[in-house]
């Protein structure tokens, strides 16, 4: 008896286009959290805003567990990220604030969908922490990410305040006497 017939890819359910989605989708996402962990706060928050830029689609919808309605529309979503990204930037290049953020990726088998978990920490020139941990489920349409929700957001050590800062680090600059 002969069971060459059985090994055949056509005897399988799972379609060689089906694999190339799972494969290019998670291609994507591994490129887009390396670029997200490659960036620098405290270097300038326009980095963030040309990742968004290369990896967001147009129709772009992000919703959260604690959001009443999604927030829709890649303009939109830009508007907000940047508007959370210009203090932290400010934090970071004048105040001193660290922000270290990491990623682990969560193994899924639905091709063109993809799940993270994600911590962002702020440590303040005081040493205290304020770490924030949450949950991203992605769905990709082609190479950009067509909807993104948000959940299991934790957050551990109270909000950092100017305390935790040190804005008196700025001087101004030196004053030069004319010669007489």
């Amino acid at each position: 008896m002969s069971n060459k017939k059985s090994f055949r890819q056509e005897n399988f359910k799972t379609t060689e286009p089906d694999r190339d989605l799972y494969t290019s989708v998670q291609i994507r996402e591994r490129a887009l959290n390396a670029a997200i962990l490659g960036a620098d706060i405290e270097q300038g928050y326009e980095g963030y805003l040309a990742i968004f830029d290369a990896f967001y689609g147009d129709e772009i919808e992000v919703s959260s567990e604690t959001a009443d309605e999604p927030i829709r529309g890649k303009d939109r979503v830009r508007s907000l990220l940047g508007n959370f990204l210009y203090p932290v930037h400010v934090m970071a290049e004048v105040g001193g604030l660290t922000a270290t953020i990491q990623v682990n990726e969560i193994a899924g088998d639905v091709a063109g969908e993809t799940h993270s978990a994600w911590t962002l920490e702020f440590v303040g020139v005081s040493a205290r922490t304020n770490t924030v941990s949450w949950r991203v489920f992605r769905k990709w349409n082609g190479s950009r990410v067509a909807h993104e929700y948000h959940y299991d957001q934790q957050q551990k050590g109270g909000a950092l305040t100017f305390g935790d800062l040190n804005f008196n680090a700025v001087t101004s600059a030196p004053r030069l006497e004319r010669p007489s």
